[in-house]
C-alpha cells in the first residue's frame, strides 16, 4: 500500500470548498478540511473520513496550528486548494467601506498567502506539490461596483503568478482558477450583508449559472493532470456569460 495523497482545502465548509472536498475524497485524496465552522467541518469530516482543523486564514496563529496539525498526519502533502475567500459590499470607489475593502483583502489575498507558506515546504518535499487559487474573472476584469472585490482578487492573481514564476524548477505547479457567475448559498448573500433579494437579484433570469460541483470538478481535473502539465490558468464561466457585462437573462 503506497504512501497516501493529502490535500487540503481552505474554506471547506460550504459552497465551492466543500463540494472540492468532497471531489477530491472521491479522487482518493486524504483530506484536510479547513475552515471556521466546526459544527460543519466535523459532519463532513465525518462523512468523508477527513480531517477536520478549525481555521481562520485571516489569523497568523491559526494557519500556523493548521500546518502543525497536517505536518502530524501521516501521509505527503501534494495539494493545496487556496479556496477561502469571499466579496463585501457593491460600493462605488468614491463611497468604498475601507473595512469592507481590508477585509477582502486579508481573506483572499493574505489568507492565501499565509496558508502557502505555512504549506509549502510540505509541497516541495513530496516532490509532486500542486497548488490551486481559486481567484475570479473579477481578478482580469474590473467593473462598476466591484472595485474592492476586483482590486483583492487581481492581486491574488498577481500573487499566483508570482509564485508560479519563484518556483520555477522545484516540484511545485502552481494553478489559478477563475471563475465567473456561480450560484452557492452563501457568497451573495454575504456580499449584501444578508439582503437575499440583492444576491437573488445577481441570477435572476440566468437559466444555469454555474454551481459549485462545476468548479469542483474544474479542480479535480487541473489537480490529477500528470505533475510535468500545469494548466496555468483555466477560466470558466456559464454559458449565458459571455463576459463580465454579458449575461444572457430569460425575462418571463
Amino acid at each position: 500500500m503506497g504512501v497516501r495523497d493529502i490535500a487540503v482545502v481552505t474554506g471547506a465548509s460550504s459552497g465551492i470548498g466543500e463540494a472540492t472536498a468532497r471531489r477530491l475524497a472521491k479522487e482518493g485524496f486524504h483530506v484536510v478540511l479547513a475552515a471556521r465552522r466546526a459544527d460543519r467541518l466535523a459532519r463532513l469530516a465525518a462523512e468523508l473520513d477527513a480531517t477536520a482543523v478549525v481555521c481562520d486564514v485571516t489569523s497568523d496563529g491559526s494557519v500556523a496550528a493548521l500546518g502543525s496539525a497536517v505536518a502530524a498526519l501521516d501521509g505527503r502533502v501534494t495539494l493545496l486548494v487556496n479556496n477561502a475567500g469571499g466579496a463585501l459590499g457593491a460600493d462605488y470607489v468614491e463611497a468604498g467601506s475601507v473595512a469592507d475593502w481590508q477585509a477582502m483583502f486579508d481573506v483572499n489575498v493574505l489568507g492565501t498567502l499565509r496558508v502557502t507558506k505555512a504549506l509549502l515546504p510540505a509541497l516541495v518535499a513530496s516532490g509532486a506539490g500542486t497548488i490551486v487559487v481559486l481567484s475570479s474573472t473579477a481578478g482580469l476584469i474590473v467593473y462598476e461596483g466591484g472595485g474592492g472585490y476586483a482590486a483583492a482578487k487581481h492581486a491574488q492573481t498577481a500573487l499566483a503568478e508570482t509564485l508560479r514564476l519563484e518556483l520555477c524548477g522545484r516540484p511545485v505547479r502552481v494553478i489559478e482558477i477563475d471563475p465567473g457567475m456561480v450560484r452557492t448559498d452563501e457568497f451573495a448573500l454575504k456580499r449584501f450583508d444578508g439582503d437575499a433579494e440583492r444576491a437573488a437579484a445577481v441570477y435572476a433570469g440566468v437559466a444555469e449559472p454555474l454551481v459549485a460541483d462545476d468548479i469542483a470538478d474544474c479542480v479535480a481535473w487541473v489537480a490529477t493532470r500528470p505533475h510535468h502539465v500545469n494548466v496555468d490558468r483555466l477560466v470558466v464561466r456559464p454559458l449565458a456569460q459571455a463576459a463580465q457585462h454579458k449575461v444572457h437573462r430569460v425575462t418571463s
